[in-house]
């Protein structure tokens, strides 16, 4: 029986300072998370911003876990009647362990920077995400060698000695990566992209505001509220289109045309220019046309007994200058932007007149109620100049011509 006692007392000591071991590593564990961690929470939670203050802790809270690990570490070794390979493996796996949490703790800390830097005010126009995504890359790849080195326990330059012959494998693994690094650069170095930015690439469906700018990806939230997830690379291989400088502009585009019936088009007759008169916006415009046409027709007397010959005001042109007088007059129409009413080539739809302006606000909805309203008034107002617009005849309109041919129809019938 004392033989037994002797032979298991050895694995009885060897139980009991594992234990002990355990015990205090837990004991420390408990010591860096749950008093000052606690601690430090408390210090930090009125004097640091929300998401910085989250960030640092969550350093903080990867590096308390060295505690326990260290521990373990140091002490394995005087562990008595424990194998050397078990005492080995044990100090192997928590080099390992270290080095991930120290690795973990960087990345953590590489977030904290992040957030830091995202309450300057130009961070917005020169994100670092993507670089702090390739510190990340750098920072794991190398703790991945060191970890796979700390397990087999061998020197990681003999795991480096051999990278040279997979340089064409990680060329290929990471040939995204490094695309998407350059691409990257170019975009912040170039001021290309923003957070905010509302930008358009119709190939790939994206037409929105840009959420997020990462070393692989940029995804932007389109107008239906979906997500396109764009490869930064494409961004610098495939054109695309930036909405930001109409905002930085203060206005936004309006550029459409009414489609005039070519054939409402004539000369106007003194009794229509005097009624044309009573529009307010025309009295300039009719003042010096008329000073402007009696002075060309005054030099030409063997051209006046016949009007043919002698020039004349025409409903169109007194429509556009209308036009012109009604866009400057109107407050919501930028008169620091450029403004133009212009009349374009007359194809088979008609004779356009398009109205090149800016608003004076950058709001969609806004922007929309003034196009609207412009273009309501014009066209409400267009007969008063005898003009038309063109449509393409309807089926309301073959059915009115058929039935006016079988009235008078009807009508010669009765007649006969």
């Amino acid at each position: 029986m004392i033989d037994g006692l002797g032979i298991l007392d050895p694995w009885a000591q060897m139980l009991v300072a594992l234990g002990a071991l355990l015990a205090v590593s837990a004991i420390g564990n408990w010591i860096a998370k749950g008093v000052l961690l606690r601690v430090l929470t408390m210090m930090l939670a009125r004097t640091t911003h929300e998401a910085e203050r989250d960030a640092f802790l969550r350093v903080v809270r990867r590096l308390a876990n060295l505690v326990p690990a260290t521990i373990i570490q140091l002490g394995i070794g005087a562990v008595p009647h424990l194998p050397p390979m078990a005492v080995t493996l044990t100090r192997n796996v928590t080099t390992g362990f270290v080095i991930l949490t120290i690795s973990l703790a960087i990345s953590a800390a590489l977030d904290w920077v992040e957030a830091l830097y995202g309450r300057r005010p130009h961070a917005v126009n020169r994100p670092i995400k993507g670089y702090v995504q390739v510190v990340k890359i750098a920072v794991f790849s190398a703790a991945t060698i060191l970890i796979i080195a700390a397990l087999i326990d061998r020197s990681p330059l003999l795991l480096l000695s051999g990278l040279g012959a997979m340089a064409a494998v990680l060329m290929l693994v990471f040939k995204d990566t490094i695309l998407s690094l350059v691409a990257s650069v170019q975009l912040t170095s170039n001021d290309m992209v923003r957070l905010g930015d509302w930008i358009e690439m119709p190939d790939l469906h994206a037409d929105g505001d840009v959420i997020d700018i990462a070393l692989h990806t940029v995804k932007v939230q389109n107008w239906d509220k979906t997500i396109t997830t764009i490869p930064t690379h494409r961004l610098i291989s495939e054109p695309f289109r930036n909405w930001r400088g109409m905002f930085e502009s203060g206005g936004r585009r309006i550029k459409r045309s009414l489609l005039i019936d070519q054939n409402s088009v004539r000369f106007l007759t003194a009794e229509e220019v005097d009624r044309l008169r009573r529009f307010s916006l025309l009295d300039d415009y009719l003042e010096s046309k008329r000073a402007e046409l009696e002075e060309w027709n005054s030099a030409r007397p063997e051209r006046a007994h016949d009007p043919v010959n002698a020039r004349r005001l025409t409903n169109i042109g007194t429509f556009r200058a209308y036009m012109s007088a009604y866009m400057k007059s109107r407050t919501d129409i930028s008169d620091k932007l450029f403004m133009l009413v212009r009349q374009l080539a007359p194809s088979e739809k008609g004779l356009p007149l398009e109205i090149y302006a800016f608003t004076s606000t950058t709001a969609w909805a806004e922007y929309e109620r003034i196009q609207g309203d412009i273009f309501d008034h014009l066209i409400a107002i267009l007969p008063e100049f005898g003009l038309r617009l063109f449509q393409e005849p309807s089926g309301l309109d073959f059915a009115g011509l058929l039935s006016a041919q079988r009235q008078e129809s009807a009508t010669s019938d009765a007649v006969a």
